[in-house]
């Protein structure tokens, strides 16, 4: 009898574990939430003598929460070529909670926003660079493009008209959040694959260079445009590690660690004041199970492990091949 095929390592990162086969696509609907939450305490004014502020201190604490639905296309073009085909939609909603101490007021002041549409779409190429024998680990190159078809934060309108230089009123923020980053970014990876029974290690490395745009411009209350110049985005390596393994012929569990560090924004070719590097690192735990020679279910958990990153990650994948 033949035996049943293993089951695949579950997803955790935006590379599969696998390339598609010659002539088979793969279409994979998915659904992502993330929930993050930040406190900051910012001085708003100037200080006559030290300890003495004239001004204000503006509390804040914000609560995000963002659904991704996508659809994914793979197409195996050769034994060893794969493309890949993202198309997004976002759906975003925040909740600010301020207080701004000084102004006679002791209630909080809570400003929601929320944003949805189309999100950034990408479009991906991998190539399997090697046989995986003697020892050596499967070797796979990627690239990765994506683009701006998401409303960038630069179109939505922003409640900016009493804070943008400084003054001590309005709250500064979106009246509607985008649903792109509102930049090209290209994103060439190597990623590994290692099967060693009954265990599978992977993982994978990456850079992310981020376009800069000229003549940037964002819109504020009543029509009003305020002009930005130059605006370059900071460029981001990336690391990933991880190992799977078969509970059973038809299911698997994973765990991973997801490493981002992302440099600081530049605008006009200067450093933008406040902007610094930042690091971005996750845990992730994964299950996936086989329902039937075509179709596989994912599921992921990410935890993070950085102040700047979101607080949980949850993602669906139920990838169906043909």
């Amino acid at each position: 009898a033949t035996p049943e095929p293993q089951a695949p390592v579950a997803q955790l990162f935006d590379e599969p574990s696998v390339l598609t086969p010659r002539g088979h696509f793969v279409f994979e609907p998915s659904l992502q939430y993330g929930y993050s939450s930040s406190n900051r305490v910012a001085l708003v004014g100037y200080t006559v003598i030290p300890a003495i502020l004239i001004g204000l201190i503006d509390v804040r604490e914000q609560k995000s929460n963002t659904f991704i639905g996508a659809l994914t296309g793979r197409w195996g073009v050769t034994s060893r070529m794969e493309l890949e085909l993202k198309l997004p939609y976002v759906a975003r909603s925040d909740a600010t909670v301020s207080r701004e101490v000084f102004t006679g007021s002791a209630q909080d002041n809570v400003f929601n926003t929320k944003g949805n549409g189309i999100g950034d779409v990408e479009a991906a190429m991998r190539y399997q660079l090697n046989a995986g024998k003697d020892g050596w680990p499967y070797l796979v190159g990627g690239l990765r493009f994506k683009s701006r078809t998401g409303k960038d934060p630069f179109s939505v309108v922003t409640d900016c008209v009493t804070r943008c230089v400084g003054n001590t009123t309005g709250t500064g923020l979106p009246t509607e959040l985008p649903t792109g980053s509102g930049f090209y970014s290209l994103q060439p990876s190597l990623t590994w694959l290692f099967p060693t029974d009954p265990a599978v290690f992977f993982g994978g490395i990456n850079y992310t260079y981020n376009f800069g745009r000229n003549n940037v411009s964002r819109t504020v209350l009543n029509g009003q445009t305020e002009q930005l110049g130059d605006v370059k985005p900071g460029n981001a390596w990336g690391l990933n590690l991880g190992m799977g393994l078969a509970l059973n012929d038809r299911s698997s569990f994973s765990l991973g660690v997801e490493l981002y560090s992302v440099g600081p924004t530049q605008q006009n070719g200067q450093t933008v004041a406040g902007s610094v590097r930042t690091q971005l690192a996750s845990l992730l735990l994964g299950y996936s199970y086989r329902m039937n020679d075509r179709s596989t279910m994912n599921l992921s958990v990410g935890a993070g492990l950085t102040r700047d990153t979101p607080d949980l990650t949850l993602t669906m994948r139920v990838p169906f091949s043909f």
